[in-house]
């Protein structure tokens, strides 16, 4: 930001300087007519000689105008680069809660639209505020030390035209704020339609989807509109105060010439000041506009610098060494707003220990082990990693010795390897290779033509369910972690390739704590212990044959899914 304030100050000091240049040329210009009027003096230059001073001061305006706007709109370029960079690097430190609560499309709209109304108002909104300052001091001035009584006529009705401005430019902010709003509904319902553009396909929604998108348009045009029609009443008032105010000049300053009271370079010296206010003027008008929306947009960019993530490093991290894995539930209760998750949780889980993780959709399967790498706030005292309280160990130091496979396996669009090799930058070839392997990938990208190189598309878009999957869980495995963590991982695989995929992990577990989430029984036959939960409950735990002599819930969802497979066999 020094760079930023000294190159303002650098581009102030040209633009005066140019706006001297500007002055100088009616001055300039007065002098050779009274020149020409009265014999050359001593002491005096000649018309020619003042002629050329004209020129001089021409082309020094325009070099110099040249650099001054250079130096300032690279200024604003900058700012908006380092906003640009402050904006991302918050987004990737707040968590899970905030994004739940925007649009994808909301937030892509301010890092788009909304900083580029802050560039211009930094670029050349500030250009054009320095410059009207500038021209309006120093034409005031040698306005008035050409004529102080017909300034004051000039000047005359530029207070009714500032206080029209002003109340224009408060219904300009308003405006300003709806109409980057309504912009944000629109990017927003534009990038979830082409996210979900086969879903609207197949329910042939395209005309419904096609007039949502019409209301919204409708709604940015309205807002829009607000926005042009007090433009359009700002700039005719900025014009019609210079246009009256030459009139005056050219009435009142006109008698005065005739009557000998003002020199006729004096005369056009004046009226060259006031045409040099006239731009100035109409500017002033789409300054207060640029600062309005400027505001405006900077209002909507504070919303996501001043937020704050709920999951924060603690005050004074527990360095816990290398973690080995041992975790434990203290009476945990957790919640999604006012919607309860889990209830009065107990679970002491043991280094190496491989728990499944089995209950009905909504009893809190994936929430609970969301919690592990503090994907969410917790209350002190309720979960602890190899004994120290979660809260208290650093969110880089959890996170690195946690492989987390979610159910919904996002994927870059960058090539598999890319992919894979995201879970351990600097990975060799033969790390991504291996852990492919784990995962049962091999096969499936030796059919490909260009092997690991193959770009997989928007979010995976060129591969199947059960392939982004399997390069998710790769994408965990390579960081050899000492927690594993495993949220319905193979519920896109055929039954054979979750076999094989099972028969790989298994010699991969090693001394890892391994957690496994399913909604089917056969993934998690082989762990240690299986929790069965209920309502964000634990119900039920123990081996798949304690289990299923308990006859409980867990023995109920065995029998169901041993029906349904006696059904597909028929």
């Amino acid at each position: 930001m020094l760079n930023c304030r000294g190159a303002y100050i650098l581009g102030a000091v040209l633009l005066v300087g140019t706006n001297l240049c500007g002055l100088a040329i009616p001055w300039l210009m007065k002098l050779a007519i009274e020149g020409l009027q009265a014999p050359t003096s001593q002491g005096r230059f000649t018309p020619a000689q003042y002629g050329g001073m004209i020129a001089v001061a021409a082309v020094a305006q325009g070099v110099i105008r040249v650099f001054s706007r250079t130096t300032l709109l690279n200024a604003g370029r900058r700012i908006e680069f380092l906003l640009r960079e402050d904006l991302y690097g918050k987004l990737l430190t707040l968590d899970r809660t905030y994004f739940s609560n925007w649009r994808t499309g909301d937030i892509l709209s301010r890092l788009a639209n909304d900083l580029t109304n802050v560039r211009m108002l930094l670029g050349f909104g500030v250009l054009s505020l320095l410059n009207t300052v500038v021209v309006y001091t120093a034409a005031l001035f040698l306005l008035t030390r050409i004529s102080p009584f017909l300034t004051i006529c000039a000047i005359a009705p530029f207070p009714l035209m500032i206080y029209i401005v002003k109340r224009l430019s408060a219904s300009m902010f308003r405006c300003s704020k709806r109409m980057q709003e309504a912009l944000s509904r629109l990017t927003a319902r534009v990038e979830e339609n082409v996210s979900a553009a086969s879903v609207v396909k197949a329910y042939c929604r395209e005309e419904g989807e096609i007039e949502t998108f019409r209301q919204a348009c409708g709604g940015y045009l309205e807002a829009s509109m607000g926005v042009a029609r007090l433009r359009g009443w700002m700039l005719p008032v900025m014009a019609s105060t210079g246009a009256f105010g030459t009139l005056i000049v050219l009435f009142i300053g006109g008698g005065q010439v005739i009557r000998g009271e003002l020199t006729l370079g004096g005369f056009v010296a004046f009226n060259g000041y006031l045409a040099m206010l006239v731009w100035p003027t109409i500017m002033f008008g789409w300054i207060l506009n640029l600062m309005q929306r400027g505001a405006a947009s900077m209002t909507r960019l504070g919303e996501i610098l001043h937020a704050s993530a709920e999951v924060v490093e603690p005050d004074e991290p527990v360095d816990p060494g290398v973690i080995e894995g041992g975790i434990e539930y203290r009476n945990l209760t957790f919640s999604y707003g006012t919607a309860k998750m889990l209830r009065g949780i107990n679970l002491k889980i043991r280094k190496g220990e491989r728990i499944g993780i089995v209950g009905v959709v909504g009893s809190g399967k994936s929430t609970l082990v969301r919690l592990i790498p503090r994907l969410f706030p917790i209350a002190d005292g309720t979960l602890f990693v190899d004994g120290i309280d979660l809260n208290r160990i650093s969110l880089d130091k959890v996170r690195s010795a946690v492989g987390f496979v979610p159910q919904e396996s996002f994927l870059f669009s960058r090539s598999i390897a890319d992919n894979i090799g995201y879970g351990k930058p600097g990975a060799t070839r033969e790390e991504i290779e291996r852990a492919a392997r784990i995962a049962g990938l091999a096969g499936d990208i030796a059919r490909f033509p260009q092997g690991f190189e193959t770009l997989v598309g928007e979010r995976g878009v060129t591969l199947s369910g059960g392939q982004k999957q399997r390069v998710a869980i790769a994408r965990a495995l390579i960081k050899e972690p000492s927690i594993l963590i495993l949220d319905d991982p193979l519920s896109a695989v055929d039954a054979d390739t979750e076999e094989e995929i099972l028969s790989a992990l298994s010699g991969y577990y090693g001394e890892r704590t391994v957690l496994i989430v399913s909604h089917r029984l056969s993934p998690l036959r082989g762990c240690d212990r299986i929790i069965v939960m209920e309502q964000g409950a634990i119900v039920e735990q123990g081996n798949h044959a304690e289990l299923l002599e308990l006859g409980g819930r867990y023995e109920a969802i065995h029998r169901e899914e041993q029906l349904k497979a006696e059904i597909e066999r028929l």
